[in-house]
């Protein structure tokens, strides 16, 4: 999963995905699922605006709805230190959420929250660093930036002074920040509260947040910071892609003979597919597939199959020209089986037979006529 705030960020990852598809959540949000370029990792993109709260809440349903193995957020961050240069990529060890405090009589105290990037994904992308690979990403005749590895502070404010209240109170409580920026915090957040989530977060300076920041965007650095922070994420997205997640590969090889395998199992199914038992141990019965009547139920076959095909359009999966022929079919059937003849459910069959061959494209689908046949036939 890789998140960006803006559309600028956004481009600069998408990219590098080959033919990205769209895929809308319940809830309105859209998201885009695709691959990179060689092939080893899906990815899915998503664009969560500025600030940490929402942040915070599109990660959340980022990660509910694609449970990704590592969540990467990509984008620009002003400098707080003289000697990083615009251009370089910083990746956040720590993220401080630099907001928190309490106001008394003889001033502000910070009561700040921090999150430490994961040990394993800390140590891929220093790697990936000293391998210099990733620069292989960089456009023709770009300069190479440096990356720099250290906190990031993340809070509320676009900080555009260095002699501000608020930019010394930053560099007095959080000293060892090398970048300010406005989201980090709300995705750390929710990476942490689900399950420890692996959060990096990688940020391309375009400013130095001390004034000069319309002068430096004029000039294009966020272009090219971004250009650069998304190279080097694409690369580390891959890189994590190799390793096994959540220790699951390495847990199951290592069991010595005899010895209990857990007994969480998960399921999971992509697109219309339906997964059946996957069990490490089962006790008592176990029943595969629908009940008898149930197949029999040509109706209620029917009635899922079109609430079926109504989300394949919405989705994208099935274009207009084909749902509409597919409706009219189904149209057909519904009449046909209406009528108490034998002669009107081999229409009904025959229109089964004509909309199979409409969504062949469309697996679980196609998949879902067969059944209706089946249903269909049972009753004749």
């Amino acid at each position: 999963m890789i998140l960006t705030a803006l559309d600028l960020e956004y481009q600069a990852v998408r990219k590098y995905l080959a033919e990205p598809r769209l895929h809308r959540h319940r809830a309105g949000t859209r998201f885009e699922v695709g691959e990179f370029a060689d092939g080893r990792c899906r990815a899915v993109l998503g664009l969560v605006g500025k600030g940490n709260q929402p942040a915070a809440v599109i990660a959340e349903r980022a990660i509910n709805e694609f449970d990704p193995f590592a969540l990467l957020f990509v984008g620009i961050a002003g400098a707080l230190w003289p000697d990083i240069g615009l251009g370089d990529v910083v990746v956040a060890t720590h993220v401080y959420a630099y907001h928190g405090g309490t106001s008394e009589d003889d001033g502000f105290k910070a009561r700040p929250r921090v999150w430490e990037i994961s040990h394993a994904p800390d140590q891929i992308a220093r790697h990936l660093y000293r391998s210099g690979s990733w620069t292989r990403r960089l456009a023709d005749g770009a300069a190479v930036p440096g990356v720099r590895f250290g906190p990031i502070a993340a809070g509320e404010v676009v900080q555009d002074s260095a002699i501000s209240a608020h930019a010394q109170w930053v560099r007095q409580t959080y000293n060892d920040a090398l970048a300010i920026e406005m989201e980090a915090a709300g995705v750390a957040q929710a990476g942490h509260l689900n399950r420890s989530l692996p959060v990096v977060v990688v940020r391309g300076i375009s400013d130095r947040a001390d004034g000069t920041k319309v002068a430096t965007d004029g000039r294009g650095w966020q272009a090219d910071a971004v250009a650069n922070a998304a190279a080097f994420a694409t690369a580390l997205a891959e890189e994590l892609a190799r390793e096994p997640h959540d220790g699951r590969s390495a847990g199951v090889a290592g069991k010595a003979e005899g010895e209990t395998m857990t007994e969480s199992v998960r399921n999971v199914a992509d697109g219309y597919a339906r997964v059946g038992v996957q069990a490490g141990r089962i006790y008592g019965n176990v029943s595969i597939g629908h009940q008898p009547e149930a197949v029999l139920d040509w109706a209620a076959q029917l009635a899922d199959l079109r609430d079926r095909l109504a989300k394949a359009h919405a989705s994208g999966e099935v274009d207009d020209a084909t749902c509409a022929a597919a409706e009219e079919e189904m149209i057909v059937v519904a009449e046909s089986l209406g009528a108490s003849a034998k002669s009107g459910k081999d229409r009904a069959l025959v229109a089964l037979k004509r909309l199979r061959g409409l969504l062949l494209d469309v697996v679980g689908l196609a998949a879902a006529v067969t059944s209706v046949i089946a249903a269909v036939r049972g009753e004749l």
